[in-house]
């Protein structure tokens, strides 16, 4: 089917249907002393950082429709209206799902009307480009005019202050993200230089050490393309193996947000901007699935949310959404099972409770209120020294071995060792854990002190020599360290034993060794 030509953006704004609608009403709100719904004019400074807020995704082409238009609680008032994506006939054409054109959704379901509705009961609308099921508008739209025009058409036709990309699968491609950030690095100007706000999140899937080296990608290759990003919202489900035994859902996600927080220091950095704690935490944005995951063993309950809730308010994130509104609430009598996730409920038993209205408890903030925000280097954090009286573990030093689940204290935070160590700075900014030896555990508390370690005095044995024959039972020194061989062995350093315990002839003693020694 031809596209129809999108108007030049003064000309749409002023045409569109849903835009002159939403004008109309919040004029009316502005008269009768309520909120005004369209974006201030953008400021040269960096804004004042605003409050948090809490949107969650509604899939806008599922059956049974859900009726975003008339929100159930305070938590319903923004939503993100998933997903835009490439018509099946034209890559350049956006679609609702590649189920509705535009016009299709605004004659079939009525969304137009309904969000405007939803604007007249003071709510808000963003929408989601991508998701994982479709192609994603810059997968086969490679013309740049075209690629730009689609997604001004869309921003344009719902009046939108803020988007979101739902990066996944093949969209995370780097030409995919290249387009696509070129695209809308050109969109954000065009909105921007006529004093309108305009936030870009970008959605990005996680594990519990942050961004994929994709998405990392993706967030450098947007920052390199000049587009101001509001954050980066980590999809905190499906953690699957990057899960620790035993590890709750909302722990896994705390642990997965404080690994994308450090990560954007570093690409901000990169990109030579600098930014605060505070602000880098206000770029930071969660999205869990409520209930039953796609994981069959992983179920985010309502305790859950009510700890990641707190984690967001205590280290103020920018942004809470949820996948999905479709599924808040307790799946009727016939539902048979959790062998295929519903989009329709969450797949366990919430009695009357929900989880937008836990997940947004005291997130009082909104997207317009923070879309004009201004992204510019700021005075970074000081780091003052380490003191070993306030800290629980010794301060790393550059020249002492470290052991695998060795814990050290640096900057003010604990790392432990996940495999032997020497010189390798615990904040050494690599963006994939997987490139450094230490874990961060988590910050030095206040009142903590030192934790009391077992130690062998300096000449309990002899140090390791490349040159002596060691039989097993044979114990020596390394590092400060003790080794105990475990058969005959010459020349293989007592090092490896950290990297290798199964081929390495030495094993180091343990806290229970040195206490078992200590007592003799």
């Amino acid at each position: 089917m031809p596209r129809r030509p999108m108007a030049t953006p003064t000309d749409s704004r002023r045409l569109s249907p849903v835009r002159v609608t939403i004008a109309v009403v919040a004029t009316a709100c502005a008269i009768t002393g309520g909120a005004l719904w369209a974006g201030a004019a953008i400021s040269d400074a960096v804004s004042p950082t605003v409050a948090p807020w809490f949107a969650g995704y509604v899939d806008v082409t599922a059956t049974p429709s859900y009726a975003f238009e008339n929100p159930v609680s305070d938590a319903g008032d923004s939503v993100v209206l998933s997903f835009i994506v490439a018509d099946t006939a034209d890559a350049c054409s956006p679609s609702w799902g590649a189920v509705y054109t535009l016009d299709e959704a605004s004659a079939n379901i009525d969304l137009d009307r309904r969000i405007v509705r939803l604007h007249q009961q003071g709510g808000e609308a963003i929408v989601s480009f991508g998701g994982l099921l479709n192609d994603e508008l810059a997968i086969g739209c490679t013309d740049p005019e075209e690629l730009e025009m689609a997604y001004e058409s869309v921003v344009q036709r719902y009046g939108l202050s803020t988007i979101d990309l739902d990066l996944e699968g093949d969209s995370l491609e780097a030409d995919t993200v290249a387009r696509q950030a070129s695209a809308i690095a050109a969109v954000q100007a065009e909105e921007r230089v006529t004093g309108d706000s305009f936030a870009v999140w970008l959605t990005l899937p996680v594990t519990t050490d942050g961004l994929t080296e994709q998405g990392s990608d993706a967030v450098a290759a947007y920052l390199a393309a000049g587009v101001d990003i509001a954050g980066v919202n980590a999809m905190t489900m499906n953690l699957g193996d990057s899960l620790a035994a035993g590890q709750s859902e909302a722990d896994g996600s705390i642990q997965a947000l404080t690994s994308v927080k450090r990560q954007l220091g570093i690409l901000y950095s990169a990109a030579g901007t600098s930014l605060s704690n505070k602000t880098l935490w206000s770029k930071v944005g969660a999205t869990p699935m409520a209930g039953q995951n796609d994981i069959a063993a992983e179920v985010f309950t309502m305790a859950d949310a009510a700890t990641l809730n707190s984690f967001v308010l205590e280290n103020g994130l920018g942004r809470m959404s949820m996948w999905s509104l479709n599924r808040d609430l307790t799946c009727g009598p016939n539902y048979a099972g959790l062998s295929t996730v519903s989009d329709a409920c969450s797949g366990i038993d919430q009695g009357t409770a929900s989880f937008a209205t836990t997940l947004a408890s005291g997130l009082d903030g909104t997207p317009d209120q923070s879309s004009n925000t201004v992204t510019t280097s700021e005075p970074v954090d000081s780091v003052a020294e380490d003191d070993p009286a306030r800290s629980p573990y010794a301060i790393w030093n550059e020249d002492t071995v470290y052991l695998a689940g060795t814990k050290i204290v640096w900057h003010h935070y604990v790392y432990e060792a996940k495999w032997w160590t020497q010189s390798d700075l615990p904040d050494n900014p690599v963006l994939q854990s997987a490139n450094t030896p230490w874990q961060l555990v988590g910050p030095v508390l206040a009142g903590e002190t030192p934790v009391a370690l077992p130690t062998l005095p300096a000449d309990t044995y002899p140090g390791w020599s490349s040159a002596a024959t060691y039989v097993a039972g044979d114990r020596v020194l390394l590092g400060g360290v003790a080794f105990e061989a475990k058969w005959w062995t010459q020349g293989d350093s007592p090092e490896a034993a950290s990297v290798d315990s199964d081929s390495s002839p030495w094993k180091p003693l343990t806290g229970a060794d040195i206490l078992a020694l200590l007592d003799e």
